[in-house]
């Protein structure tokens, strides 16, 4: 579908946590609805792990390529593999710094495959200078810390399968409402941030709703002309 910024919409990329759901994680069932009425692929972009990303996929009703742990791991079938795109090693050797300093509460590190998460205990800007040579990078999702291996982003991750799906990455449009989805508008074709978007993320944005979180999604949606 050709639209005015001059592209054609072949693909969606969308976060979960904060955009198809509120602050209390609860999913919008109108921007469920919304989405499945999509004729293009529907990818899931979340800092979430992949059971997560996967069992989202298959309720939402959208296609199974999921991007998860923040670019960190890919996957393109429900009972296909994860490939992962990052490092986990080099998460717990910036790790092991942080804890000579701050009290660490891991989250789901038995799940996650390529970087590593945190309760938010913490400043993050404290953490990005103790951090600030060891090759990763501390990213606030809105609901933890997540150490990722500086090679990864959601952006990298959706050029990654843009290439392997044949769809040109431009033709892709990305929603979001955090910090961690910077680089996903970068690389798509339209950024749109949720009205409950962080004000950096609003700051890159080509399109900006009114509506929040999935009423957003939904605004975003019907605006573009997708349904």
């Amino acid at each position: 579908m050709h639209f005015g910024f001059g592209m054609e919409i072949e693909a969606v990329a969308v976060d979960i946590d904060g955009t198809l759901t509120d602050k209390r994680r609860s999913l919008n069932c109108k921007a469920v609805e919304a989405l499945r009425k999509l004729k293009i692929p529907v990818v899931l972009a979340t800092g979430n792990i992949s059971c997560f990303a996967r069992t989202a996929a298959k309720l939402i009703g959208v296609s199974d390529i999921v991007i998860c742990e923040n670019g960190g791991v890919v996957r393109f079938e429900y009972d296909g593999e994860d490939i992962i795109l990052g490092n986990k090693e080099k998460c717990y050797r910036a790790l092991k710094a942080l804890e000579k300093k701050f009290d660490i509460v891991l989250l789901d590190d038995s799940y996650r495959k390529a970087e590593i998460c945190l309760r938010r205990t913490f400043r993050k800007e404290d953490a990005e200078e103790i951090l600030e040579n060891y090759g990763v990078k501390i990213i606030d999702s809105g609901f933890a810390y997540h150490i990722i291996d500086e090679n990864v982003s959601k952006g990298k991750a959706l050029r990654f399968i843009a290439e392997r799906i044949g769809v040109d990455v431009k033709s892709f449009v990305a929603i979001g409402d955090s910090e961690n989805d910077i680089e996903l508008f970068e690389v798509a074709g339209i950024g749109v941030a949720v009205a409950n978007a962080h004000l950096k993320l609003k700051e890159v944005a080509d399109v900006v709703t009114s509506k929040p979180d999935g009423e957003g999604v939904v605004e975003a949606l019907e605006f573009l002309g997708l349904i």
